[in-house]
């Protein structure tokens, strides 16, 4: 039996969109395991209440705002001394589904979905480097990987997320932190509520909330650079292999070599 390592005993956590179905139960797990966690989410008195039931220490934020991310790391590091881990959970899916495309509402969904993954792991990661290392795991979704006809704003952001940890592993295991992403197929949280009854009513079976949790904890402690982790009912977590494409080749018909010159530096 292969056990999973735990994250050290007074480790560091961010959680964005903490208070959230993911963000409870990751929040309990990792508390259980003594790791301090501080639960990020947009103010409200249900917000802080939630973090409070939860022995968590709360700061409000608003992920698609890159200074409000920059500061509360600040303030995590000035009370709590360190940065291990930043879980980027917060995330939205369209109110709606039709064939209209509602621009406002596609727009906000990637801000939220993509963009406060970006703005999170541009803050997190100087603290993370300061802290000796550690990880960046952010919620995708399976609709990352299969485009989903009926929220393409949704579709579009997670699979940007999914190619923003690829691109960015690297550089990141540069400096000694883990960027990866958990993909989770319908899953027992609010984001399914007015679809809910369609999945009883099939028999469909979703994960639970701590399945998800469980695979958020693997990848901070075992995932491999870059990698995207499919979690279904049934299946486990599963790492995602990605298809290659073709490369250039050569007027002879040799595989072209990038230039070292055009890889990053932290590629070459």
């Amino acid at each position: 039996m292969v056990t999973t390592p735990t994250p050290a005993p007074g480790s560091v956590a961010l959680i964005t969109g903490g208070t959230g179905g993911f963000g409870r139960a990751l929040a309990t797990k990792l508390r259980g395991l003594e790791v301090t966690v501080v639960l990020t989410d947009l103010d409200s008195e249900r917000n802080r209440q939630v973090a409070a039931d939860l022995g968590c220490p709360f700061l409000p934020l608003d992920v698609t705002d890159p200074a409000a991310n920059q500061a509360v790391v600040a303030q995590i590091e000035a009370e709590h001394g360190r940065l291990d881990a930043a879980f980027l959970n917060a995330g939205i899916s369209a109110a709606k589904s039709d064939d209209a495309l509602d621009l406002d509402e596609f727009m906000k969904v990637v801000n939220i979905d993509l963009f406060g993954v970006v703005y999170g792991a541009q803050a997190a990661r100087p603290a993370i480097k300061r802290a000796g290392g550690g990880a960046i795991v952010v919620t995708a979704s399976l609709a990352g990987l299969s485009p989903m006809a009926g929220d393409p704003g949704y579709s579009v952001a997670k699979g940007g997320a999914i190619a923003f940890v690829r691109s960015m592993a690297p550089r990141l295991a540069a400096e000694g932190t883990t960027i990866s992403a958990i993909c989770p197929g319908f899953a027992d949280t609010a984001i399914i509520d007015r679809i809910r009854d369609e999945f009883t009513a099939a028999g469909f079976p979703v994960l639970t909330a701590e399945e998800v949790a469980d695979a958020m904890v693997m990848a901070w402690t075992s995932a491999e650079p870059g990698a995207a982790y499919v979690i279904q009912p049934g299946v486990g977590v599963v790492p995602y292999k990605f298809k290659g494409v073709p490369a250039a080749r050569t007027e002879t018909g040799e595989t072209a070599v990038v230039p070292e010159a055009l890889r990053p530096p932290s590629m070459r």
